[in-house]
């Protein structure tokens, strides 16, 4: 027969074991989700360098897109000067056309002419270019600066353009120098 004491020493190896049993499974359980868990970090480090090797790149294409559009800029406005001195160019020789013609003439009829050519030129490189006079009939704020005015005589001439010192124009549209004029103004006696 065994004893108590036995009994009880029998039970302690069978808890220890038990236990060492229980303590060795999750142990291995532990190990298991750490492996998955580092498995898993690794694969989101190689992810981070991918995100982050994408970032570099785009940060790089980034500043030579942002470096060749400053360039096309400069290019264009180069450009469109150069297309308006191309344009002011025929001007000029119409102008050095004009004075050659005075020096050799000294008619005033052929400076006339000179002096009206030079203006169509002018006028067709204006038109070409998008500018429009702005046509001043009565006094618009919008379009029109008040120079000067004068006392009107009619009831109805109030606000009336009477003289243009400086023609007003507008580029395609948009306003880009006031005309300066003098309107008419009622005065009011006391």
């Amino acid at each position: 027969m065994i004893s108590t004491e036995q009994s009880d020493n029998n039970k302690n190896k069978c808890k220890k074991t038990s236990s060492y049993h229980y303590d060795k499974e999750d142990r291995n359980e532990k190990i298991a989700e750490l492996t998955i868990l580092k498995q898993s970090l690794d694969d989101k480090n190689k992810q981070l360098d991918v995100y982050y090797d994408q970032l570099i790149h785009l940060k790089a294409d980034f500043e030579n897109y942002r470096k060749r559009a400053e360039k096309d800029k400069v290019n264009y406005l180069n450009i469109g000067k150069e297309n308006i001195i191309i344009k002011q160019l025929s001007i000029f020789d119409v102008l050095e056309q004009a004075i050659d013609s005075i020096k050799l003439n000294k008619n005033v009829e052929t400076v006339v002419d000179g002096l009206e050519m030079i203006k169509k030129e002018f006028t067709k490189m204006l038109i070409a270019e998008g500018i429009e006079e702005i046509q001043c009939l009565y006094f618009d704020p919008n379009t029109c600066e008040a120079f000067d005015y004068s006392e009107c005589t009619k009831p109805n001439d109030e606000g009336k353009i009477l003289k243009v010192y400086q023609k007003g124009y507008k580029m395609n549209g948009r306003l880009i120098r006031t005309a300066k004029v003098q309107i008419a103004k009622k005065i009011i006696k006391s």
